[in-house]
């Protein structure tokens, strides 16, 4: 039985996802739509703009989980963030055209950039030392960010600015809910490049990063442009809300009876059959399926990100040593998050300019396939690692 402050800070961490994504989920999956349809931005644009936040990810992520590490201080660096990408994001309704926007999508990737990685630090080693299940936390989450795309495109039928107000608002709700969160202490980690350096010298994470790149950020990409596909499919901003709403939320049940399933199969065998999932997903899309097959197809989404995500997470917390933890989790959401995220955006979006919605989704495919490759790879590498310590043993 759980006592009265940890069921408190349990549900304070379930409230903090549930508005963070509940803003997330209100803007960027429309974001693309909106750039497209009112501003008018060509297919380059459109894809440079949204290419912004992981690039300035996969540089300031790792820059905020040394800065946490060295601070002990992850609770401040979280509320400042999230605050500070809410605030920024106004900018969208309040300047105009492709520089200015590009600047404004800079601004908030600085900021929001933190958010994830150091949050996700933090309900680690908080639900690690209670013995609660990650993804029972987690899935709060994917409840906010599928019924915040399912309302504000609905809402956004009437006026496409609203998505910018919601996120401030979400994210001004949750920078509240930071300052409330359980406080670990830890000895602050005083060298911040060594450990960078201890956790780059790993052969297991460098191997597991690479598998995130081709297999999550694919998966992040696909918020950009999903909506694109459902628009190009015949669906309307109402749609686009009825297909996110479909996908993420299938990601509950998954994240339910992932630690379950991680128990039972292991941690990179739950990986493999997360990025199998996403491999059919991304090449049943490039066949031009009717609107109503994607839409009951969503449901795969439930498999690829409801199992990846805390299988990727308890992953890295098992490979890397307690006192660099926001470190190492940072770096591995730079790699997903930022640099695999751009590279799928960046990449798409000229496929998109050049070709059509369904060659970015073949694009999307050939990254999975080389992704479960190396995840077999490494899972063998494991497994022969571990008969030699048994043999040296």
């Amino acid at each position: 039985m759980m006592n009265t402050e940890v069921k408190k800070n349990i549900i304070t961490l379930k409230g903090y996802y549930l508005f963070v994504f509940l803003g997330m989920g209100s803007l960027f999956p429309l974001l693309s739509v909106y750039l497209s349809e009112v501003e008018n931005l060509n297919g380059y644009q459109i894809g440079t703009i949204m290419s912004v936040s992981p690039i300035v990810m996969i540089f300031f992520q790792p820059l905020w989980g040394m800065i946490s590490d060295r601070t002990n201080a992850p609770i401040k660096v979280l509320a400042l963030t999230t605050l500070m990408a809410g605030i920024f994001a106004l900018g969208y309704v309040s300047f105009s055209g492709y520089t200015m926007f590009l600047i404004v999508a800079i601004m908030v990737a600085v900021f929001q950039s933190a958010i994830v990685p150091v949050s996700d630090s933090i309900s680690l080693k908080y639900t690690s030392k209670v013995r609660v299940n990650y993804g029972s936390i987690r899935l709060y989450g994917s409840l906010g960010f599928g019924l915040a795309v399912f309302f504000m495109g609905r809402a956004s039928e009437w006026d496409p600015k609203v998505i910018f107000y919601a996120f401030f608002a979400f994210l001004t709700v949750a920078s509240l809910l930071a300052w409330r969160l359980p406080k670990e202490q830890a000895k602050p980690n005083k060298n911040l490049l060594g450990g960078v350096k201890e956790v780059l010298l790993q052969k297991r994470f460098l191997l597991f990063l690479g598998i995130t790149f081709l297999l999550f950020g694919p998966n992040l990409a696909n918020n950009v442009y999903f909506g694109l596909f459902i628009e190009d499919s015949g669906g309307t901003y109402t749609g686009i809300g009825i297909a996110f709403l479909i996908a993420v939320l299938s990601e509950i049940p998954f994240m339910r009876v992932a630690g379950a399933w991680i128990q039972r199969l292991g941690l990179l065998q739950i990986t493999v059959i997360a990025g199998c999932a996403s491999l059919v997903r991304w090449g049943f899309y490039f066949t031009e399926p009717s609107l109503w097959i994607v839409y009951a197809s969503s449901v795969i989404q439930g498999f690829s990100i409801g199992l990846f995500i805390p299988a990727g997470l308890q992953y890295i917390r098992d490979i890397t040593p307690p006192h660099i933890t926001a470190t190492a989790v940072t770096l591995y959401s730079a790699i997903g998050n930022g640099l695999g995220n751009w590279f799928s955006t960046f990449f798409g979006g000229i496929l998109y300019e050049n070709n059509n919605i369904y060659m970015v989704y073949l694009f999307f495919a050939v990254l999975a396939f080389i992704g479960i490759l190396l995840n077999i790879w490494l899972i063998k590498e494991e497994k022969r690692a571990s008969v030699k310590a048994v043999i040296s043993n």
